[in-house]
């Protein structure tokens, strides 16, 4: 076929998916009080993870998703993975993970969509506003937990699928979920689950696609890469038992001065990273990576007062967002052991426990970082010639995860952000950890992309989470657009 036949091709198909494209956003538009309701009956089970007493609304969460996805007429499975064996020895089974498979064309791409539905823990005594588990609409803003992160966006991916189907238009892709209800302790069992199934359920899976995350400004986005997770206890163990300390104190070199001796060690005040070999791994900031950082809508000011601090460790734009997503950073969560209840107790601990992570990034490696920093804490803590016994483990080891902002799926992206939201995407990398895009690059060698809806002040993990109206019904019309973009790929590049 000749270039200018190609061409009128190329755009007969666009003119028709503009054509289906207003109709989809019609239906979108009309049906978005709908679509509010099922988020507010999501909302009201709580399906936190990370307690054992609601694990019976986390398996009634996976049941609903799943009778969701098959009223739609998918093939659907709740696949079983296994069980989790809990600090006290006693095992619970882990909520089953929902499949879901919609078109089998192989003449199409097949795109799978990855979510959860399990969230944070919630009180109304932590500082909320509204009912976490009572969906909220307040001036456009729907407030409760698990609206952000993660229930609507997985809820407007199955409203773009359904809205496909409601006007009896074709998928212009083969559509897969992959929802799981363990994400927020870890995602227990998904990668075994991944790995078993990977030459089945994901064997003509093209391209994997999380919207697991959020823009940086009111700016739309597009994420290409994640931070990993190395995440350390350090336990220093000393006498017996907790002593009196005033009739030990001064008698007994104490646990607690030790640890918080050697913790003073792992990063300076002013933010470096002072254990040997982890900055030095890091991958150099390129030049086109600046230049996308400067092009970056952020305005410093504003982060600054929404956190509430006076003063932040950079001061420009640029090496804000550097620090913030493509270099590491060592955080110290907290002390097991150590007194921190209201009042006074005048006790010598007897064990205390550091927790702290480092945050990884290109190009370093859990298994180097984790002897690095036990090298390192071992050889602060011999200096010191303490009678304890030091203790140092890694419990978290989850890689980085990084993608090619030049490949089609961005390309698609981009195009699809600008037809919904009339302007162009940012390109952000994300400070935080997602393992399973790691998981899904290694065991898979699929392509990723992070799509994400969810607003910059959703106050995702924190008090008063909140998806807004305009990003979950403009977010359900980005999801229709770019299913059909990604469906140009191969005719684009030809």
């Amino acid at each position: 076929m000749n270039l200018p036949a190609v061409l009128s091709l190329l755009l007969v198909v666009s003119t028709v998916q503009a054509f289906q494209y207003t109709e989809l956003t019609q239906f979108i538009d009309s049906h978005q009080e709908e679509y509010v309701e099922t988020l507010r009956d999501w909302v009201a089970i709580e399906s936190d993870s990370s307690n054992v007493m609601r694990r019976k609304d986390l398996h009634r969460m996976m049941d609903v998703v799943a009778q969701k996805l098959r009223l739609m007429g998918g093939t659907v499975e709740l696949v079983d993975i296994g069980e989790q064996e809990l600090p006290d020895g006693q095992t619970l089974l882990l909520p089953k993970v929902v499949t879901a498979q919609f078109g089998t064309d192989v003449n199409k791409h097949t795109v799978c969509v990855y979510g959860h539905v399990d969230v944070q823990p919630a009180k109304l005594e932590d500082g909320w506003a509204t009912d976490p588990y009572n969906l909220t609409d307040i001036n456009g803003h729907l407030y409760g937990r698990g609206a952000s992160d993660n229930k609507a966006p997985v809820l407007a991916w199955i409203h773009a699928v359904g809205a496909y189907q409601a006007l009896n238009m074709e998928l212009p892709v083969n559509v897969k979920f992959v929802i799981e209800g363990m994400e927020e302790t870890g995602s227990n069992g998904l990668d075994a689950m991944i790995l078993a199934q990977r030459d089945t359920f994901f064997s003509d899976v093209d391209y994997i696609i999380i919207s697991d995350c959020g823009w940086l400004s009111r700016r739309p986005a597009l994420t290409y890469g994640t931070r990993g997770n190395c995440y350390f206890f350090a336990e220093v163990e000393g006498p017996k038992q907790d002593l009196h300390s005033g009739v030990y104190g001064g008698t007994v070199i104490e646990p607690m001065t030790d640890l918080i001796g050697i913790l003073d060690t792992l990063i300076s005040p002013s933010g470096k990273i002072l254990i040997p070999g982890i900055r030095e791994a890091v991958a150099p900031l390129s030049d086109e990576e600046w230049k996308m950082y400067q092009d970056i809508q952020f305005d410093v000011e504003d982060y600054k007062n929404k956190i509430g601090v006076s003063q932040l460790m950079y001061s420009n734009k640029v090496d804000l967002l550097a620090h913030r997503w493509r270099y590491p950073t060592v955080t110290i969560h907290g002390i097991e052991g150590a007194f921190s209840d209201p009042g006074t107790k005048t006790v010598i601990p007897a064990k205390v426990t550091a927790k702290f992570s480092i945050r990884q990034v290109p190009d370093m490696d859990p298994a180097m970082v984790e002897k690095q920093v036990t090298d390192y804490l071992h050889s602060v803590f011999a200096k010191r010639k303490s009678p304890n016994k030091l203790k140092v483990t890694m419990v978290i080891g989850a890689k980085p995860w990084l993608a090619d902002t030049q490949h089609p799926l961005y390309e698609a992206g981009k195009i699809a952000i600008k037809r919904v939201f009339d302007m162009d995407a940012d390109l952000i990398r994300e400070g935080g950890t997602i393992p399973v895009a790691r998981t899904f690059q290694d065991v898979l060698g699929k392509s990723i992309i992070m799509m994400p809806i969810g607003g910059f002040d959703d106050g995702m993990h924190s008090q008063n989470e909140k998806m807004s109206r305009y990003n979950y019904i403009e977010g359900t019309k980005l999801f229709i657009s770019y299913l059909n973009e990604v469906s140009q790929i191969q005719k684009i590049s030809v």
